[in-house]
């Protein structure tokens, strides 16, 4: 499992300096050269990282500044890439974690990419989704238990498939053991999406804070073996 960026730039040059310092440290790069089809992306996937070429694209300063307004990309690592337009300053107030500058080398790009490798890896640690079945229960109220099995498992939540039906909206306490453990869980989750067909799902709301790190601690080896050996040291939990 690769991290994955996207380069929001028509600048040949740029992506000819950055997809080599990306690919070598195991980031996917997707290109994106206009501000509208990008804007259709961000709020359709997810990202590590974002590189926006803030000064030789129309708008890529507003694009910078609407990315922390975006559902899916928030909280990815944004990359600012100026030409003596946008300040380093304006860059950072506008929503950047890291600013590269036009001429770029590639010993630049390395630098900036691998100091900020760590925080592209704590970003793809914190949304994973981990496809896993085990069986759970889930306690709408003391006369209804509700019996399922999940399909990924998340730090925020889980999907999972139920015999009946959860109002959406609906609060309850979630049960289940975490495969290849004896790690018992009872969270309380809400609905946040369901299908009419008895695919559900569920929100974790207000977990304890034992709790949670089991749970980031179990999703995080689970991460750790899908990465390439010199990410998995990134991913540990801090």
């Amino acid at each position: 499992m690769n991290l994955d960026s996207l380069l929001i730039s028509q600048d040949a040059a740029l992506l000819g300096v950055l997809r080599p310092a990306l690919e070598k440290i195991s980031v996917n790069v997707q290109v994106c050269a206009g501000p509208q089809p990008s804007n259709d992306l961000l709020a359709k996937r997810k990202f590590d990282a974002v590189i926006i070429d803030c000064d030789d694209l129309q708008n890529g300063r507003d694009l910078l500044k609407s990315l922390r307004q975006t559902q899916s990309n928030s909280k990815c690592v944004a990359f600012a890439v100026v030409n003596g337009k946008t300040t380093t300053q304006e860059a950072f107030k506008s929503g950047a974690n890291f600013v590269l500058q036009k001429p770029l080398t590639p010993m630049h790009a390395s630098r900036c990419f691998n100091a900020a490798l760590n925080f592209m890896v704590r970003e793809k640690r914190r949304y994973f989704r981990h496809p896993v079945e085990m069986p759970l229960r889930i306690s709408i109220a003391r006369d209804q238990e509700l019996t399922g099995t999940s399909t990924n498992l998340s730090e925020g939540g889980m999907a999972i498939r139920i015999l009946g039906k959860l109002p959406k909206d609906a609060e309850g306490q979630v049960c289940f053991t975490l495969p290849g453990s004896n790690i018992s869980l009872q969270l309380k989750g809400e609905v946040a999406w369901t299908d009419g067909t008895g695919h559900v799902g569920i929100r974790f709301i207000g977990v304890p804070q034992s709790s949670q790190y089991q749970l980031e601690k179990w999703l995080t080896e689970r991460l750790q073996s899908e990465m390439p050996m010199h990410l998995r040291g990134y991913a540990a939990l801090s």
